[in-house]
């Protein structure tokens, strides 16, 4: 999510008339795009600050700048603790930092802008160039969050839930793929929540009563999202999403993954702890065996589908029990990817009513047994697929001068290639399991490259402006 808001930042200042520096030195404008989700990015941020305000002192004219959940949680209280700092922007703001830019004045006060656009959302929409696009890409689909686990400080950075209209959606998405995008990740805090705002007004209409502001799982609309994708965008090649919510994996969204083609068999499914009485208290409203039996339908009907997840441990009160519950359902589950992470705490969060009670040193035990187990299973699934055959969606090269790419299933293999077959989808046989990935052979001859589509006219002229450095 921020590196799509990161990419939509680029593309407004951009419009405005920068340019990309090629090096910090060149830079006239320096943003900090930040996330606040755990602790040691936010130390991260402020690190990088302090360093920056050395190059300020020697250049007083550069503008620095905080964008994104640091900005937005902190908001003036980031002025007293940094005060090289020019801007303060939130990610509903992004829009805003042209004009932010065009007034800013050497020496003068620090502006902050860092409201949330509740009443009349905004998402700002890709601006992809014909054939200077990468073969994947990101869209958005909701922002904000209405679960209210008590670790997440999500809802305090990014807001409540606001739902993007279908309409706005199948566009951005055809023109991607009429660019010569391949792929899309549909992007959302709890991205199966999903709600079309206007089928929600055509029903209010219809029958006058409003709809409820936070759905049941039954009322999601996300299903029906990925069915008009998949109707209205048919040379799209692969579609994924990310992040879904346990509470959301519906009947209606498993019928979805086994009957839309254009879904690939890989979904990022986060089940934080494998521990009800730890459920619980991070207020995630399901049960471990819930998680299970959801997961395990999916699996039913979509064969060979893969599973990676998100766990939190050491949190306030998880017991050793506690945590061996947990390592129980990754290995029932068995996951080819898992994403664990040391409880932090974090401001604005209901969890702070808890004591952090997991000593630090037990906390890096735990996390260490689960990376083991977590390892295991993923050499047992890599290894398992030498001799395979597997399609891949070329993604550019790689390490080695190899190209790179995804299967279907989120397995990353490496290979070689005469010409550049980036964008393609190539076959290949698997001849080598690494720790993290793969290395194919390529079946037969080397695809043709992918043509750029031609240039509207259009942008011809603005393509050839010279533009100043940012």
């Amino acid at each position: 999510m921020n590196q799509h808001d990161s990419e939509r930042m680029a593309e407004v200042l951009r419009r405005a008339g920068y340019a990309e520096a090629k090096s910090i030195s060149d830079a006239t404008v320096i943003l900090l795009n930040t996330c606040s989700v755990r602790e040691k990015a936010e130390q991260k941020v402020r690190s990088e600050v302090g360093r920056l305000a050395l190059l300020k002192r020697e250049r007083p004219e550069l503008v620095l700048g905080i964008a994104g959940c640091v900005a937005q949680q902190e908001g003036e209280r980031l002025l007293k603790g940094m005060p090289a700092l020019d801007l303060v922007v939130g990610p509903d703001n992004i829009g805003e930092l042209p004009a932010l830019l065009a007034a800013h004045e050497p020496g003068a006060p620090a502006r902050v802008r860092a409201a949330f656009d509740v009443d009349a959302p905004a998402f700002l929409t890709a601006d992809p160039l014909p054939g200077k696009v990468s073969p994947t890409a990101y869209v958005t689909v909701m922002k904000g969050c209405n679960e209210r686990c008590s670790f997440c400080i999500v809802p305090t950075t990014r807001g409540p839930e606001r739902y993007r209209p279908s309409s706005e959606i199948l566009d951005e998405i055809g023109r991607l793929v009429d660019a010569g995008v391949r792929e899309v990740t549909l992007l959302g805090q709890t991205v199966n929540s999903y709600i079309d705002p206007e089928r929600a007004l055509a029903a209010d209409a219809a029958h006058g009563a409003s709809r409820a502001a936070s759905p049941t799982p039954d009322e999601t609309e996300f299903p029906a999202l990925l069915r008009a994708i998949a109707r209205a965008v048919p040379r799209l090649t692969r579609l994924r999403y990310t992040s879904p919510h346990p509470r959301h994996l519906t009947p209606s969204l498993v019928d979805a993954h086994a009957e839309l083609p254009v879904l690939a068999r890989h979904v990022h499914m986060p089940v934080q702890s494998g521990s009800d009485r730890v459920l619980k208290r991070m207020i995630r409203r399901y049960s471990a065996a819930e998680y299970v039996e959801r997961v395990e339908a999916l699996r039913t009907r979509v064969p060979g589908l893969t599973l990676s997840t998100d766990v939190i441990v050491g949190f306030p009160g998880e017991t050793l029990e506690d945590f061996e519950s947990t390592l129980g359902l990754v290995q029932r589950v068995d996951y080819n990817g898992v994403f664990g992470f040391k409880y932090s705490v974090r401001p604005y969060t209901p969890a702070l009513r808890l004591p952090d009670d997991v000593p630090e040193g037990e906390k890096a035990a735990r996390l260490a047994a689960l990376f083991a187990l977590a390892e295991a299973q993923r050499k047992r699934h890599l290894d398992g697929l030498v001799g395979t055959r597997a399609r891949v969606l070329v993604e550019g090269r790689g390490k080695n001068l190899a190209f790179t790419g995804r299967t279907e299933r989120n397995e990353i293999v490496h290979f070689q290639a005469d010409g550049d077959p980036t964008g393609a989808v190539v076959d290949v046989t698997i001849v080598r399991a690494f720790k993290n990935s793969l290395e194919g052979a390529l079946d037969g001859a080397a695809p043709a490259p992918r043509r750029p589509h031609p240039e509207p006219a259009h942008l011809e002229g603005e393509r050839r402006r010279t533009l100043p450095v940012l």
